[in-house]
């Protein structure tokens, strides 16, 4: 069986946990707020353990040495990085990743040898794919719009102010914005 060790319960990590779970992976996941831990389903048979995820005790604890997987995911780059390094370097993890948010930091953490996601990264090359700056790149995470919200309010553009209000400060139709361009 594979065991898979996760810091940080916040929505990745608690959906992480649960897919891991789900697919027969002995997973223990480990969070410094216990309230964290209400993100994973009732059912979870996974351990959740109060802990910091930087401390060679609590990894000890919760299977780093002989793991599989490990994945840190708390909101903070360089406890991160510290449990990534902890895991592959102290406990001999051999499939480790960090997320890093910074994209500078997470680049120069990968080029040492440390396998790193960047949300921040990932978001922005989702984007240049949806807007088209990467023609055939399929702009995944994106989910396009599939239904009508209803309203019609009126669209911020450049010459106007935050309610969409023209020069004159009345609201502009779509086919006057249009015929201005």
């Amino acid at each position: 069986m594979t065991r898979s060790i996760i810091v940080g319960c916040g929505r990745v990590g608690a959906g992480l946990a649960e897919s891991l779970e789900q697919a027969g992976h002995d997973v223990a996941i480990i969070d410094v707020n216990s309230d964290a831990f209400n993100r994973l389903p009732s059912d979870f048979r996974g351990r959740a353990m109060r802990g910091d995820g930087t401390d060679e005790d609590v990894l000890r604890r919760a299977g780093a040495e002989g793991a599989d997987r490990f994945f840190a995911l708390t909101e903070g780059d360089n406890r991160n990085v510290l449990a990534a390094q902890l895991a592959s370097e102290t406990f001999g993890v051999r499939n480790v990743v960090a997320k890093v948010n910074d994209p500078v930091r997470a680049e120069a953490y990968t080029a040492l040898g440390l396998a790193t996601i960047c949300r921040t990264t990932m978001m922005v090359e989702a984007l240049e794919a949806y807007s088209g700056l990467r023609p055939g790149t399929r702009a995944r995470g994106v989910d396009p719009a599939r239904g009508h919200h209803g309203g019609h309010e009126p669209r911020v553009e450049r010459g106007s102010d935050a309610r969409g209000r023209g020069v004159d400060g009345v609201a502009a139709d779509p086919a006057t914005r249009i015929a201005r361009g």
